[in-house]
């Protein structure tokens, strides 16, 4: 009698665990053919591996004489470790590298490489250093933030180094603020983020995306779209160049008015 109602006992155990393992089959099925995601997450890093991998060509044949097999720096050049994809893309996208000779601050130059072998080498040197990171968008929605906004915060964070107008100013040791006009969105977002040369690097907490956003379009507004409704823009450097015109125009008038004058009598 004992045996048979264990019998029962662990054919009814068994009966349970076939039910819970056929149950869990089925949801697993049904997720598989209607709620799982379609391979979107795998591409991603595939391609990601695979931009770091040619990157890491390119790095090794056109950076490594300078900047080390590993990141690491040497004679020529100073360590890539925690500056990030920003610092590339400033860096690469402007032309400043790569850099013939070692100079007191890297002048703008035509750039040697298509911006899909920056990015690359970004991906490579941000996936062995690690650093400030660029957004992953295209010129047009870097620069799609508030303009009024922007231009607060340029006048405000910017303007003093960078003139009010974008056109640049001198620095301290042989430096300067280079002008605006020619850099990219992605080159002005890229600047914020990495901090180049004198310029200081404004973390998330100090300045937001959101916020750098507003002042690369702002920047951009200012140097490349920005009208002139008064005339002449004389190189917008404000009211010195305005002040100079006023006294050659107005001395050199007077002195004529006054030859004038003088003949006449």
């Amino acid at each position: 009698m004992n045996s048979t109602a264990t019998v029962r006992k662990r054919r009814k155990q068994l009966s349970s665990y076939a039910v819970v393992l056929l149950a869990l089959s089925l949801v697993g099925t049904l997720y598989t053919a209607f709620g799982a995601p379609e391979g979107q997450a795998q591409d991603a890093p595939a391609n990601q591996s695979m931009a770091v991998k040619e990157g890491r060509e390119l790095y090794l044949t056109g950076c490594s004489t300078c900047h080390g097999l590993n990141l690491e720096g040497g004679s020529g050049g100073p360590s890539l470790i925690g500056v990030g994809a920003s610092s590339v893309v400033f860096q690469m996208e402007s032309g400043r590298m790569p850099l013939a000779a070692g100079t007191q601050q890297a002048p703008r130059k035509p750039v040697k490489y298509e911006i899909s072998e920056i990015d690359q080498i970004a991906a490579y040197i941000q996936a062995n250093g690690g650093g400030p990171e660029l957004p992953s968008a295209d010129n047009a929605d870097l620069a799609d933030g508030d303009l009024q906004l922007g231009g607060a915060l340029f006048r405000t964070n910017c303007a003093s180094c960078h003139n009010f107008a974008g056109s640049g100013g001198a620095l301290t040791y042989g430096k300067y603020a280079p002008e605006l006009k020619s850099a990219s969105a992605r080159v002005i977002y890229a600047a914020m983020q990495s901090g180049p040369e004198s310029m200081p690097r404004y973390g998330d907490n100090q300045l937001t995306p959101e916020e750098k956003r507003a002042i690369t379009r702002y920047v951009r507004y200012l140097t490349q779209e920005a009208d002139n409704p008064g005339g002449a823009g004389l190189g917008r450097y404000g009211p010195i160049s305005e002040g100079l015109v006023a006294w050659v125009v107005g001395i050199t008038a007077l002195v004529g008015l006054t030859l004038w004058i003088g003949a006449r009598a």
